[in-house]
């Protein structure tokens, strides 16, 4: 597998680089299998050296395979790779990820041109763009970290009642879900009740949860390195006949954008699902976020589907599919699910109803 996750690195960069520096952690894990949080990676057409610290000394050598060369560097990540590079003869062009470099290692690279012999290249999304399509074995990882974050909503739900505050029913959220397996949380959840459910990304708060109130929860689980992302939305009580009508329109729109998205459509033609059928009863400007993203081993990764993403989504992808409709002092609903997006058409792989409960 990550033979020819390198194969086709090194086939993107053989035109114009000797070696590629990668700096994304999770860019490194995706080549190496090294889930520590101190790395450099430099990749060159005939070898991969992964330059860490003593703290991972024993962790390393657990993770990658004999297709990395380790260098355990005691004084800096920086010495450790100016050394590798002195090392090699023919790495005079060599790359380095722009989008995840601090200016002050930026000047590293600058101060360390070898007098003007090594050319440093700056790319963009070279791994990145590898990761969107997903082989078996991550579609299974996504998988599994769907399956504990729909475990750990199914333990939730009987516990919840007005009374409690968000930040209650977050506690209660993130210990179903370390019970349930996950191995963290990949981003804080999402606790908004009431009107505070019309903010898409809300913080958490101190907030009680009243009777009649919207509740919605969007969190996420992790597994082997691999996230999950979902969101349902429930009412506390009994619904009124216009919370539930709104609900059935963002219910509708996450069936149909669910349902019919295809690898080889543009992020554009993916968002327009949902949000033409949700601009047709009405609400359009109330759904004012994209329609999702891509997961992975980050809970926000390519591609990307909303209105002005033009790019194509790749066969194999894992995309959320998330409209929602926020009207500032009502409240707000969202319904996310992941889907794998195969050979065979959507698969979804949240697997929990989508019919608005109503929490006792």
């Amino acid at each position: 597998m990550r033979e020819r996750r390198l194969a086709a690195l090194r086939d993107d960069i053989a035109g114009d680089l000797d070696a590629l520096l990668v700096t994304s952690l999770p860019n490194i894990r995706y080549l190496t299998g090294f889930s520590g949080s101190s790395a450099l990676l430099l990749v060159t057409q005939r070898e991969m050296h992964l330059i860490t610290d003593f703290r991972y000394a024993t962790q390393v050598l657990d993770e990658v395979d004999d297709l990395t060369k380790v260098r355990i560097e005691p004084v800096s990540l920086w010495n450790g790779l100016w050394a590798v590079l002195s090392s090699l003869a023919n790495a005079t062009a060599v790359g380095f990820e722009s989008a995840h470099i601090v200016h002050r290692d930026f000047q590293r690279l600058l101060e360390n041109s070898g007098g003007g012999a090594r050319q440093w290249r700056a790319r963009v999304n070279a791994v990145e763009r590898l990761r969107e399509s997903k082989d078996a074995q991550e579609v299974e990882l996504i998988r599994r970290a769907a399956a504990i974050a729909v475990e750990a909503l199914e333990r939730t739900i009987p516990q919840l009642a007005a009374g409690m505050t968000e930040l209650e029913v977050a506690g209660v959220l993130e210990k179903s879900l370390r019970d349930a397996g996950s191995e963290g949380f990949p981003f804080p959840s999402i606790v908004a009740s009431g009107p505070r459910a019309a903010l898409p990304h809300a913080r958490s708060s101190a907030r009680v949860i009243e009777p009649g109130d919207f509740l919605l929860l969007d969190f996420g689980a992790e597994y082997r390195g691999y996230c999950s992302d979902i969101t349902r939305t429930l009412v506390v009580g009994s619904s009124t006949s216009e919370q539930r009508a709104v609900y059935d329109v963002v219910r509708q729109a996450n069936a149909l954008a669910a349902g019919s998205v295809r690898a080889g459509m543009t992020g554009q033609d993916a968002d327009a699902l949902a949000r033409g059928y949700i601009e047709r009863e009405g609400f359009g400007e109330a759904f004012g976020h994209g329609l999702g993203h891509g997961l992975g081993l980050e809970v926000h990764e390519a591609p990307r589907l909303a209105r002005t993403a033009e790019g194509t989504l790749a066969l194999g992808a894992v995309v959320t599919i998330e409209p929602g409709v926020y009207r500032p002092g009502w409240g707000g609903i969202r319904i996310e699910d992941d889907v794998h997006l195969g050979t065979g058409g959507p698969e979804i792989l949240t697997d929990f109803t989508r019919e608005l409960i109503e929490v006792a």
